[in-house]
């Protein structure tokens, strides 16, 4: 830890709230932070002896405005092995292309959470690994909102995606675990527009991202002077999203005490805030979210098992990207397709070789960390196709990439060969089609049995053989 505590940051933002949480979010990770509120001060700053000991920089793009990529070049230009990492409000791509190719480290949009930001810090400044493309740029594009945008015919997404299109149509509450970057945000959103409730209430709230003093209130809600500094009422999230639906992302990061409060609730139907002599009856829909197994954590006593068994009644399991790695050509055709409609881009190509040294790498950062990947290379890219020459870094760490001894097989939707070259059995084929179809029309059972030519009746004992006929 003795390096880490020398790291410095120097926080170029003119905002004292904003200033005074980034200063704090960094110290927990050994940082000392130098805070300046304009541009010239940052400039002037890095040929004095504590800019020579800078590790990074954060700039509030709100500070120089529509010059901020102008700073950051000049920034770059004077200390070129700095990393920059921009806030911003704007979730404009033309932007971030922008920002990129005047040499910012990453791209963040606010608000961001917390442990998101800190991430962002940890990828820039970790030496261990070449960085470069592989640091994840935190926003670039709208969220997808249906099923049909989220690409994949490995079995077990396949399985998480019939599902979730299943329960979308339901109204229990729902649990998806996965690892940071599989695409539980993005699937949230899928089954939120294509549930009876798409046209309610909707709140996500991040619980890292909520101050632990705060959480309380923030879910449950307050009666004016029920603590000090209570100087209002408060409603809180589940009584705000009543008659719609509730996302708790990083549930996990619950405190067991609010923990017990939500099992009741949710036991119950009622909501007490902070301070009340009663308490509402709420019809609120949770969604929750965790990047670790939950049942791991009752194992060990850091997680109820009342919530889980309240919140579990649909358990939903997004594998990471290693674990499905013959979908990485389908979804980075996917990405660059998406990417080359944004302002300041154009469509491109990627050679055979490009997608092998992809489909090699594991992908801790999982679909995310492939999507930023993806935009860095289509920003530099000169040519009309990716190479492996667009991915230095990866070449680095992954090495030279062997053409495999069959051709690469690739289908729209279902895999028809083993990895020995045989056929795979008539059973596994059409148990895939019958997930790819489910997906493909958001868990509308009849649109699906139609298009299958059975009878809804075949196509549930099907989904009973295929192990998800519990799905509320």
């Amino acid at each position: 830890m003795a390096e880490a505590e020398q790291r410095l940051l120097m926080l170029i933002d003119d905002e004292p709230a904003q200033s005074r949480l980034i200063s704090a979010l960094a110290g927990r990770e050994g940082w000392r932070t130098l805070v300046v509120s304009d541009s010239e001060t940052a400039i002037a700053t890095l040929g004095t002896r504590q800019g020579m000991q800078l590790s990074a920089i954060i700039l509030d793009q709100w500070v120089p405005g529509d010059r901020a990529c102008e700073l950051i070049a000049e920034l770059k230009e004077r200390r070129p092995a700095l990393p920059i990492l921009m806030l911003t409000t704007s979730t404009s791509p033309q932007l971030a292309v922008e920002a990129m190719r005047a040499g910012a480290t990453d791209y963040l949009v606010k608000p961001v959470a917390p442990d998101r930001l800190m991430q962002a810090m940890r990828n820039a400044t970790t030496r261990e690994t070449p960085q470069d493309e592989l640091t994840p740029l935190a926003e670039k594009f709208d969220a997808d909102l249906d099923f049909d945008a989220m690409v994949g015919t490995a079995t077990p997404f396949r399985d998480a995606l019939a599902k979730a299109a299943k329960a979308a149509r339901g109204h229990g509450h729902v649990l998806i675990e996965g690892e940071s970057g599989t695409g539980k945000e993005m699937l949230v959103r899928a089954m939120h527009a294509a549930s009876p409730r798409a046209k309610t209430a909707f709140r996500m709230l991040n619980i890292a991202g909520v101050p632990a003093s705060s959480l309380e209130s923030v879910l449950f809600g307050h009666e004016k002077g029920a603590f000090p500094g209570a100087f209002d009422q408060q409603v809180g999230a589940l009584q705000h999203c009543d008659g719609g639906t509730l996302v708790l992302d990083e549930i996990d990061r619950l405190s067991m005490d609010l923990q017990d409060r939500l099992a009741e609730v949710i036991e119950t139907g009622q909501v007490k805030p902070l301070g009340a002599q009663y308490a509402f009856k709420v019809d609120v829909r949770i969604i929750a979210a965790s990047n670790l197994p939950l049942a791991d954590l009752v194992a060990t006593g850091h997680f109820r098992e009342s919530l889980l068994s309240a919140l579990s009644r649909t358990s939903i399991l997004l594998p990471p990207l290693r674990q499905r790695s013959e979908d990485v050509p389908a979804l980075t055709r996917h990405f660059l397709g998406r990417i080359g409609d944004q302002p300041g881009l154009r469509p491109l190509g990627i050679t055979d070789d490009a997608l092998r040294l992809l489909s090699a790498f594991e992908w801790p950062g999982n679909v995310r960390q492939l999507q930023a990947v993806l935009f860095r290379a289509a920003v530099f890219c000169d040519g009309d196709a990716l190479t492996t020459e667009d991915f230095p870094q990866l070449k680095e760490i992954v090495g030279e990439c062997e053409a495999p001894a069959t051709p690469m097989r690739e289908s729209a939707g279902v895999q028809l060969y083993c990895e020995d070259g045989n056929l795979r059995s008539l059973e596994d084929i059409e148990a895939d089609v019958i997930r790819l179809a489910i997906g493909h029309y958001r868990g509308r059972m009849t649109e699906v049995a139609r298009r299958l030519g059975i009878g809804r009746s075949t196509l549930y004992r099907k989904l009973s053989d295929l192990g998800i006929d519990n799905a509320a």
